[in-house]
């Protein structure tokens, strides 16, 4: 079986707020040609793992109706640790995320952005 998903140190939820600690280990498939010489978390990837753990700790719906204001800024590598910090906002139907590291006293934003997420069957 391929694994997809990072490990999960530890979670924290708090109304419309969760917070993971992720290990993003070498053998997760999404690492597979992107790229040979220098491996990186593909952003489809990190806005999927956004997703699925807002589902799961958020109660998020699962329809992903777009995505506004995403930035990739510095690359998630192989076996890191990463913070992944989501906020429901139910009004809007809008999910923000934003994955962070600590690199040495420096806080690295790897990736941010918000989508809209809706119920399935759902029209806009």
């Amino acid at each position: 079986m391929d694994k997809r998903k990072p490990t999960l140190i530890r979670h924290t939820v708090q109304d419309n707020h969760a917070e993971l600690e992720l290990r993003v280990d070498g053998d997760i498939l999404y690492f597979q040609g992107h790229f040979d010489q220098f491996k990186l978390l593909p952003g489809v990837a990190q806005v999927d793992w956004a997703v699925f753990y807002a589902r799961q700790y958020l109660n998020t719906p699962s329809a992903f109706k777009g995505m506004e204001v995403i930035k990739f800024q510095e690359p998630i590598l192989p076996d890191a640790e990463v913070t992944l910090s989501l906020t429901w906002d139910e009004d809007k139907q809008k999910l923000a995320f934003k994955y962070t590291s600590m690199d040495g006293e420096r806080l690295a934003v790897h990736a941010s952005g918000k989508m809209k997420l809706a119920q399935p069957d759902a029209e806009e």
